[in-house]
């Protein structure tokens, strides 16, 4: 029996694996994007910025990431472990053809194009509102981002002007607001993206709850994000030195202030698609909420620079490479692409070669009310 579920465990890591390469790809790069300011400006030391960022990302990953997981798992629930394997597999191999042929790419679009490739081929219907729903997030987001970086650069010029502090107070208080945010950040970063590392697993997941007595237990999907959160955590200490220092520097040639408005103005987008209070809150109040599901952390910075830069007026406007934000935008449309007929193809290697199970047949019941409304139409209802 031992040796049974030590197979089983053995097993169950080779089919998550392809999810945790993800994890490793998200923290080795995008943790330059809560902490690279800081370490690039040697303000915080990548230890310590490591270290805080994998606590942090972990917290948030399990603590708050059921949100954006259920909204990438309406898009299409991959309900089998090999065809999630093959769903995530296909995803990280489109983010590693694109980056390896230099265009821009997000680990969100190849997430959700791979998933409606798993519905393509399973003969899924994919629900046209939430690929619209996500889609747009894909603009709101960076639109989002920059505006949140205009009024606080505002917001801080003018307690700056107000306050006057000394330099070295003002200093002092840059880098503390540098740590804060990126503590932030990492929240958000795992809250929001671990729906790209481990959401597609969440309907086939091989955990079971574990009980820790006293009333407390952990469900399979707080055990997925804890390992995907640690995968991500694995890249933060393994591979994102380099991208620290090379982003960080590049976004503290913005001003002091104006990265640490890039820093909070990302985390506060993440956080926005991510928290589930605040969606019920905005409903309560009879606002629109904004979907939770996944969005790009690179794309929320983007976004964050190029408000600064509008602000700037004119001078800004030149600064701004629009040729490289054209290239951005083709990133957008060729990443889901490739991924969803990337994860076609593998699904069907997968399941005829390697004769493995990537779909469960599901059977679906009309429930009483909606045999009514057929009925009341006239159409031919056969019950079973």
């Amino acid at each position: 029996m031992a040796e049974l579920d030590a197979l089983n465990l053995i097993t169950s890591l080779l089919f998550l694996s392809s999810g945790l390469f993800l994890g490793w790809s998200l923290g080795a790069n995008d943790a330059s994007n809560v902490f690279g300011s800081a370490v690039g400006s040697r303000m915080l030391r990548f230890s310590t910025a490591a270290w805080l960022c994998s606590l942090f990302v972990i917290l948030g990953a399990v603590t708050a990431g059921a949100g954006a997981s259920a909204g990438l798992g309406a898009l299409g629930a991959v309900n089998a472990l090999a065809g999630s394997f093959t769903t995530a597999l296909a995803a990280a191999l489109t983010v590693a053809f694109m980056t390896r042929a230099g265009l821009p790419v997000s680990s969100t679009q190849a997430v959700v194009g791979a998933i409606v490739g798993w519905n393509w081929f399973s003969g899924s219907l994919t629900d046209t509102a939430q690929l619209s729903r996500i889609v747009a997030t894909w603009v709101i987001c960076p639109l989002l981002a920059a505006a949140f970086a205009a009024v606080l650069y505002r917001l801080g010029v003018l307690w700056i002007r107000w306050r006057r502090p000394h330099l070295l107070r003002l200093d002092a208080g840059l880098r503390l607001g540098l740590i804060l945010a990126g503590i932030f950040g990492s929240y958000s970063l795992g809250a929001n993206n671990i729906a790209n590392v481990m959401g597609v697993f969440v309907n086939a997941s091989p955990f079971s709850r574990v009980s820790l007595g006293a009333g407390l237990s952990i469900s399979s999907t707080q055990q997925l994000f804890l390992l995907g959160g640690l995968a991500i955590a694995v890249g933060v200490f393994t591979y994102s030195r380099r991208v620290m220092t090379t982003v960080g520097a590049s976004l503290m040639s913005l001003s002091p202030l104006g990265a640490l408005v890039v820093v909070l103005a990302n985390a506060l987008v993440l956080f926005l698609f991510s928290s589930e209070q605040l969606a019920v809150g905005l409903s309560a109040l009879g606002l629109p909420p904004l979907p939770l599901v996944p969005v790009s952390s690179s794309q929320a910075v983007i976004g964050a620079v190029l408000g600064l830069g509008l602000l700037q007026g004119g001078r800004g406007l030149r600064q701004i490479r629009w040729g490289v934000l054209l290239r951005i935008a083709s990133g957008w449309v060729t990443t889901p692409l490739l991924a969803a007929v990337l994860g076609f193809v593998l699904l069907f290697v997968v399941q005829n070669v390697f004769g493995q199970q990537v779909v469960k047949p599901v059977a679906y019941q009309l429930t009483p009310p909606v045999l009514q409304r057929l009925q009341a139409a006239g159409l031919p209802v056969q019950r079973l």
